[in-house]
């Protein structure tokens, strides 16, 4: 018996699903079907300041490690942030000098266009 998290319309089901046969030749039978547990991925931490210019996500994907550390003075241009997308790091970098504040954790997924961080 194996344990699969299937996605549906964005609902998580855990199945579990036997291997039946011998060899190369294998059919997979769902015994078993129920709502996966729910993750707990980490969140934005804050409200986002209302002064500063925002660093979006350019598209959807995980946060891998944040660069510097929180309220660090950045230059235009510095690597702030690894976002991974479809298996490829992506540094995200400060679009003006200032100092850092991250809206977001490592290990958090994000969605396009959502504010990663605020320089000010």
């Amino acid at each position: 018996m194996r344990k699969f998290i299937v996605t549906i319309n964005g609902k998580s089901y855990e199945a579990e699903v036997e291997e039946v046969g011998v060899g190369a030749s294998v059919t997979p039978v769902i015994t078993a079907v129920q709502e996966a547990p729910k993750a707990s991925a980490p969140v934005a931490k804050k409200a986002t300041p209302a002064n500063g210019e925002k660093v979006l996500s350019p598209f959807p994907g995980l946060i891998k490690n944040l660069l510097v550390a929180e309220g660090a003075t950045v230059k235009k241009d510095q690597p702030i942030l690894v976002l991974e997308a479809m298996k490829m790091d992506n540094d995200i970098t400060a679009p003006c000098d200032g100092v850092v504040s991250f809206q977001v954790a490592k290990g958090a997924n994000v969605e396009s266009d959502a504010v990663l961080a605020v320089i000010g």
